[in-house]
């Protein structure tokens, strides 16, 4: 009985092997330079075993190869990893419409449109096709130009706000300690509130108030969320069957209720804020406007989406940007001396008043630090395009087949981090993005937003949140090491999240 258990066991263990390598040849099938992949975990065993952030990993693989385009593996998946700028140019700009998708990780299953569970399917970032460039359109208009004029407004109100708090609470002269990356999600949560939400969030006074708890629940990336993402990627059926959720669900179905209870309300009493909701609303025709509108038929899976995603990538990724850029200021004191010069300029040109619009846009060594900021540190390492049109690239003298369905990956964080591009990498170095070098940057190598049409709708957005946070912040202090600082900064090993082993721990310093 043991051994027919054990050829059992043996026969399972062999059906297993083969399903996880089944694509394993893929690359030596069509003569392209690849990583040697591991069984199930392909590439990716350094993060899975938590020996290297993701980061790190991509950076490594990255510089394992010279070939403009390099195979790498995600489980089971193939990915091609493109390594040349000229390259991207052609998939995300001149071919665009061969690469018009992102891969369907998140794809929604059913059509029942008060199915909630999976928000991010039916969001703009995972739309495809016809769909997308319909949303999109939708959407640009809230980020141009006028719009965030408007929406700085707002950030300005919450930044000058959360600087406030700090001094109400603290009151120690050499200076406090200040958990960097709670003090920025609380500023960003609390203008998503308004701008996307219509709501009024004081998150420093109120800090266990309802919407930056659910906020918070559902962007920590633990050790058992890092889990169920790997297993909806890779095992969605088993996934499904588990009947598991990606994301908190009491939190996920707090917005759902939040959204549909705004758009019900202001519907009924004929409300009209100038926020994302109200866009939406118009678009799909449940308000009146004066504006020349196509009407959509969309579901309310659909608007709440749009709203989800916008609150999930900004209350992350503007947070990460603003915890960088205060970490380098304080490992860079030069730097920080220069910039603290420019803000106190601004200030006396503005007689000590409040921040405006144009003041801040025309700050150019802050809009230089940030934009070394997300060079060295891009909230998005890598940016995936699913092909949907065959197409031939001639590579190196060799014909280079991409098929409909095949991955291609532009690797963010390698190109930012590669030498050919930008000399000595590591070092922090803000001129590189000074009137006289930048233009000398290659094109299509520096891309913290992503490339070509489906870039980053909301970069506008992310860029003043983070510079209205640090002008403040400089303004009132000076940025010190704490005895919890992670010096020099080594990020940690475990998750997807950008940020460092002991988080983003610094001290400030009142400057009167």
């Amino acid at each position: 009985m043991l051994w027919e258990y054990l050829a059992i066991f043996v026969v399972l263990l062999l059906l297993a092997y083969r399903w996880a390598t089944a694509n394993y040849s893929f690359f030596k099938d069509r003569g392209i330079d690849h990583h040697k992949p591991y069984p199930f975990v392909g590439s990716m065993w350094k993060m899975i075993l938590r020996q290297k952030s993701m980061f790190d990993l991509i950076v490594e693989l990255y510089n394992q190869s010279n070939s403009k385009v390099y195979g790498i593996f995600e489980s089971r998946t193939p990915l091609l990893m493109i390594r040349d700028p000229e390259l991207l140019k052609q998939i995300t700009i001149k071919d665009f419409e061969h690469f018009v998708n992102h891969r369907n990780l998140f794809g929604v299953d059913n059509d029942d449109p008060h199915d909630m569970t999976n928000l991010f399917g039916s969001s703009l970032f995972s739309m495809r096709d016809a769909r997308w460039k319909d949303m999109r359109s939708t959407l640009s208009p809230a980020f141009t130009g006028s719009k965030m004029r408007q929406m700085f407004q707002l950030m300005n109100v919450v930044a000058n706000e959360a600087v406030q708090c700090l001094t109400r609470d603290q009151d120690q002269k050499d200076g406090f300690e200040l958990d960097m990356k709670d003090y920025s999600t609380r500023f960003t949560n609390d203008v998503i509130a308004s701008t996307a939400f219509g709501l009024q969030v004081n998150s420093f006074k109120d800090r266990q108030n309802t919407f930056y708890m659910s906020g918070k629940k559902m962007t920590d990336f633990n050790a058992w969320a890092n889990f169920k993402f790997f297993l909806f990627t890779s095992f969605k059926k088993l996934f499904i069957f588990l009947k598991l959720s990606l994301f908190d669900v009491k939190s996920t179905n707090y917005f759902v209720r939040l959204v549909l209870d705004a758009m019900k309300y202001r519907q009924e009493h004929k409300i009209v804020r100038p926020d994302m909701i109200n866009m939406l609303m118009e678009a799909s025709g449940m308000i009146q406007t004066d504006k020349s509108v196509t009407i959509r038929d969309w579901s309310d899976r659909d608007i709440v989406a749009q709203c989800f995603v916008f609150f999930f990538a900004g209350f992350e990724t503007s947070a990460v940007l603003m915890c960088f850029t205060a970490h380098e200021l304080m490992e860079n004191e030069d730097v920080q001396k220069r910039l603290y010069e420019e803000v106190e300029q601004v200030n006396k040109d503005l007689n000590g008043g409040e921040l405006t619009y144009e003041a801040l846009m025309g700050m150019k060594y802050m809009d230089q630090v940030v934009s070394e900021v997300l060079r060295k540190w891009p909230a998005a390492i890598a940016v995936d395009r699913e092909c949907n049109k065959d197409i031939t690239y001639v590579v190196d003298g060799m014909n280079v087949e991409i098929k409909k369905g095949d991955i291609v990956w532009l690797p963010t964080c390698g190109f930012h981090r590669d030498p050919k591009y930008f000399e000595n990498p590591e070092k922090f170095d803000p001129e590189r993005f000074s009137e006289e070098n930048k233009d000398k940057i290659q094109p299509f190598t520096y891309y913290p937003f992503g490339l070509g049409p489906r870039n980053c709708i909301g970069s506008r957005f992310v860029l003043l949140e983070a510079k209205a946070v640090m002008y403040y912040l400089l303004r009132d202090y000076r940025i010190a090491p704490s005895k919890k600082s992670t010096i020099p900064l080594v990020l940690s090993s475990s998750g997807f999240q950008l940020k460092p082993k002991n988080g983003f721990w610094l001290k400030l310093v009142p400057r009167n």
